[in-house]
């Protein structure tokens, strides 16, 4: 975020980019403290006590400029002159150490040039009032602009608050002991107690508790876990003892992934930024020439007074000080960032939230994005002779042993207990189905084309879901349908991005039938099924074709090709895989699919600010610049102008931080 006109070391710019860098970047040093980097939001006091000083000097100096009776023992005006210059060095010492050193560096061409060489004119001609405005004005302005730089930053910052600083390691020998998260291994246990941070991502193995993974997901509301479920580091345990496996070390938790994906952000530019950045590199140069020609051309080519031509010059060079831009437009776009934290949605960079915008086209895989990849049975259809109870009792019990999502929903259904088969009466065929021996009787289990082709007559199921087809000594007995359970905001989601004029697509490696009763149960506008990740990818290049820049939505390993491909790849972060969010330009830190429309609406908000202040800072200066050139404004207007359309741009870049 260093733009090049200033050379990256104004005290705006420098915050600016040194937003993300002051996040710890090695995750693993012991004993860190989640709270430093947040300690540096506060504005330096010795610069602002300086810049008071300035002010008071300055108010003073206008006193004795006004001739006030209260300084009648004083009879010239050296001290009001004296008074003027303390303050201009005050405010403006930094500025011209800063001039000059980018001097000896080769490095003329910025704001520091510019304020330097305009108030150094301004006492020139004898203006000192104007040349300690000018870096007065300049260096409260700066002041202000790394305020709201602060603000900005806070809201990725407020990331490390969330960073666990020990966990309770349960050793057989030594009992409960506090260590750093980066000592516990893999396989160890750990105790979280209420109101504490969990500090590794485990699964639970004993208690039960509500934990809160605001800070994590944007969630506000707790969840419920007991044991055998998963908790993420950096979740607050709420309410009761929990011990946890660890399942995975400090740096490849889902905490510790955030901190590199925030890390990520802020070296990716968007195009807008780096047009900003290209434009303040020839801008500053030509201003100067065009000041040198208004202070000269004139007096040399028509005899004008050399004094009022060299007044106007000064009068350009402050009023096209580029801090408006060169601040506003990178600041808008981290603010983005932030606002798209706060709401569970990592951005890994500018160029990304510009991406957003433009998006026509969010491509959803299915399963894990739009479903829960979770199944159940929803119905069972038994045939004539047949009971409900009897067709769930013989296909749960031969399905025993099978690890395929459709049989553990067949088995999970079944309410009674189970009497497994022998291991010598079962067998599976890998992608059909099972046959097994149960209370003497044969079993058939799985697809239609495995009943076929173990002879049984059979027919479809009328229903769309996925079926478990039941034989018992060779006679149909029925089906039972079971459906991957959509997501609660999956609807939702794809009625936001319609709303918002965006075409929909759902892209899945399932059944048809499947993918048909999914895209009529959400009201995607099109999809395609039976797709392998090769097909995904070219039929993402099919769309991309079509025209539009497409927004690609997965959570899976099969997922990552398709990521990579699409203009835009989002990731479910919650329970998606390390190489989706690896793949991934965007990540949806709870897996609400329904983030996507919010993260979207969040880019096009930052877009409508960055034009606004681009177009505002261009026309407010274009036109004092033209003012100050036909002798229509002062050194005095040019500061105002000039300070205030970069307060005015920054104070409307950090609304994007409040967009609810």
């Amino acid at each position: 975020m260093r733009n090049r006109s200033c050379g990256g070391e104004c005290s705006a710019c420098s915050a600016a980019s040194e937003m993300l860098q002051q996040l710890p970047v090695n995750h693993h040093a012991e004993g860190k403290k989640a709270t430093a980097p947040l300690k540096r939001l506060s504005l330096p006091a010795g610069k602002v006590a300086l810049i008071g000083a300035a002010v008071l000097f300055f108010i003073l100096g206008l006193g004795f400029r006004a001739r006030l009776q209260i300084f009648p023992f004083f009879p010239s005006a050296w001290p009001g002159h004296a008074l003027f210059l303390l303050a201009y060095l005050l405010a403006g010492g930094r500025v011209i150490r800063q001039a000059l050193d980018h001097l000896f560096r080769g490095r003329l061409m910025d704001e520091y040039f510019l304020m330097t060489v305009a108030s150094a004119g301004a006492i020139a001609i004898g203006e000192l009032p104007e040349a300690a405005a000018v870096m007065l004005f300049f260096s409260v302005g700066e002041l202000l602009e790394e305020s709201a730089v602060n603000r900005s930053r806070h809201s990725i910052a407020a990331l490390m608050e969330i960073r666990p600083d020990y966990a309770n390691l349960i050793s057989a020998e030594k009992g409960i002991i506090r260590v750093s998260p980066e000592a516990v291994r893999p396989g160890q246990t750990i105790l979280v107690r209420p109101g504490e941070k969990i500090p590794l991502d485990g699964t639970v193995v004993q208690g039960q508790s509500y934990v809160d993974n605001a800070a994590l997901t944007g969630e506000s509301l707790p969840q419920r876990v007991e044991e055998g479920d998963m908790v993420m580091a950096g979740a607050v345990n709420s309410t009761g003892l929990l011990q946890v496996r660890v399942e995975r070390e400090y740096g490849e938790t889902s905490l510790a992934k955030i901190f590199r994906l925030t890390e990520e952000a802020a070296g990716r530019k968007a195009k807008t930024e780096q047009f900003i950045t290209r434009f303040a590199r020839y801008y500053t140069p030509a201003v100067v020439l065009s000041a040198f020609a208004v202070a000269v051309l004139p007096p040399l080519l028509a005899g004008a007074a050399f004094h009022s031509w060299l007044y106007r010059a000064l009068v350009l060079l402050v009023i096209s000080c580029p801090c408006a831009l060169v601040i506003s437009v990178p600041l808008s776009y981290f603010s983005g960032i932030g606002s798209a934290s706060r709401h569970g949605i990592l951005v890994k960079g500018g160029n990304f939230l510009e991406a957003l915008h433009q998006v026509k086209t969010v491509v959803f895989d299915k399963t894990g994005t739009l479903t829960r990849g979770s199944f159940e049975v929803e119905e069972v259809l038994a045939q004539p002779g047949w009971t409900e109870d009897q067709l769930l009792f013989w296909a749960a019990h031969a399905e025993y042993y099978s690890q395929h999502p459709l049989a553990r929903a067949v088995v999970k259904a079944y309410p009674g207990e189970l009497s497994p088969p022998e291991n010598s009466a079962y067998t599976e065929k890998r992608g059909l189905g099972v046959k097994a021996t149960v209370q003497n009787h044969t079993i058939l289990a799985g697809s239609l084309l495995f009943l076929r082709q173990e002879g049984v007559e059979a027919f479809p199921c009328s229903s769309t879901g996925s079926a478990v087809y039941v034989a018992v000594d060779g006679q149909y007995a029925g089906c039972l349908v079971v459906r991957d359970q959509l997501k609660a905001e999956a609807s939702l989601a794809v009625r936001r991005l319609r709303d918002l004029g965006l075409a929909t697509v759902m892209l899945t490696g399932d059944r048809a039938e499947a993918a048909a009763d999914i895209a009529g149960r959400t009201g995607v506008d099109r999809y395609w099924a039976g797709l392998l990740p090769e097909d995904k990818v070219a039929k993402i290049e099919d769309l991309q074709a079509a025209g539009g820049k497409l927004a690609f939505v997965g959570d899976g390993i099969n997922d990552a090709p398709a990521l990579t491909r699409a203009d835009v790849g989002i990731a479910m972060g919650g329970l998606g895989t390390d190489a989706a969010i690896e793949a991934a330009d965007v990540v949806i830190m709870d897996d609400n699919p329904a983030r996507v429309a919010r993260a979207i609406e969040i880019a096009a908000f930052t877009r409508k600010i960055v034009i606004q202040n681009i177009v505002l800072a261009l026309g407010v200066k274009g036109l004092f610049a033209a003012m100050g050139v036909l002798g229509a404004a002062s050194i005095w207007a040019a500061v105002f102008a000039d300070v205030g359309v970069a307060l005015i741009a920054i104070i409307n870049a950090t609304r994007v931080l409040r967009y609810q």
